[in-house]
Parts: C-alpha cells; structure tokens; sequence
C-alpha cells in the first residue's frame, strides 16, 4: 500500500486559507503529518501573530542558530522561497510554538487563527524583524505567511476532494474528525 501524500498547497491570499482550515475543520481530514488541525493553526497563529506583535526572545542555543542563519544565508533562503512559492518540510522551529499533542480543539485554534489572519490582512506594518530571516517588507511578510500555512495546512487531506472535473467526493483516507 502507497503513504499517504501531502497535498500540493499554494494560497494566492489569507481567505484560501480561512477556506481551508474551515474545510478541514467542517469535513474532516486525515494527517499525514504528526499535527492534527489544532496543532497546526496554533503554530501558524503565533507565527502570524509575531510579525505584528514582536518575537519571544529565543533560548539558547536556538537563539544561536537562529543569529547564525539570520546574519548568514537567512536572507538568500528567503529569496529563495519567495521565488519557489513554498517553504521545504523538515526545518527546525522554536520549541515553544510546537503545539503539545493534546492541542485537539480544532475549533478553538482555528477561530483564534482566523482572528489573527483579519488582523495581519488589515495590519500596515512595519513588521518586526524576522529572527530566521531579518527585516522584510509588509508584502515578502504576507508572502511568508501564505507559504508557511501551505506547508503546515498540507500535511491535512481532506475526508471531501475535489477531483479535476470540480465533482466532491470522499477521500479514501481513515477518517478523522474535526
């Protein structure tokens, strides 16, 4: 039997991902990832939040590593992204926004994730300095945004798909409920 695969996700602007993240949470998903749909809109929701708001003060030694790649290859990787439109799987984060396993109120974290996008769409900036990444603009900020939720938001197939006429059907993946 195949594993089951990512979803290949690109958000063009923050309402795909409101439609999405109330997809999942309204029909259900599997994860083929190890984050349930709360877990993941609680890691996007601080994230999303800290541009606006400041950055925690990281502990060491991740706040070595992050000085490191911030005043080294931090802006190219960016520049990197941005001209792939995705972020890669797999990157190290800030311990404390790996969102415990019992984060299951789906509905819970993905209001407070909603909350959040309303106010990064109407936010002006400026935004605070990325730890990873260093100074960026309002727009390369929504950009990141938009790629990390489809990094995280990817790993969550949806108990409904689309196919490629449009037509709605049932996932063949174990059902979990949202």
């Amino acid at each position: 039997m195949k594993p089951a695969q990512r979803r290949e996700l690109k958000f063009s602007d923050f309402d795909e991902i409101v439609t999405d993240i109330h997809r999942l949470q309204e029909n259900g998903y599997t994860s083929v990832g190890k984050w349930n749909l709360g877990q993941a809109c609680s890691h996007l929701n601080d994230w999303m939040r800290y541009p606006m708001d400041g950055f925690p003060k990281p502990q060491f030694p991740f706040s070595f590593l992050l000085w490191g790649f911030r005043n080294t290859i931090g802006p190219s990787q960016l520049r990197k992204y941005i001209a792939a439109g995705a972020m890669p799987a797999g990157a190290p984060t800030d311990p404390r926004t790996v969102p415990p396993p019992d984060t299951s109120n789906d509905a819970e974290q993905v209001e407070k994730l909603c909350q959040t996008i309303e106010r990064f769409k109407a936010f002006e900036g400026p935004l605070h300095t990325s730890l990873a990444f260093g100074p960026m603009d309002l727009q390369t900020g929504r950009q990141l945004q938009m790629m990390h939720a489809a990094l995280h938001l990817s790993f969550l197939i949806p108990n409904d798909v689309t196919d490629a006429n449009g037509a709605t059907r049932q996932s063949s993946h174990p059902t979990q409920s949202a």
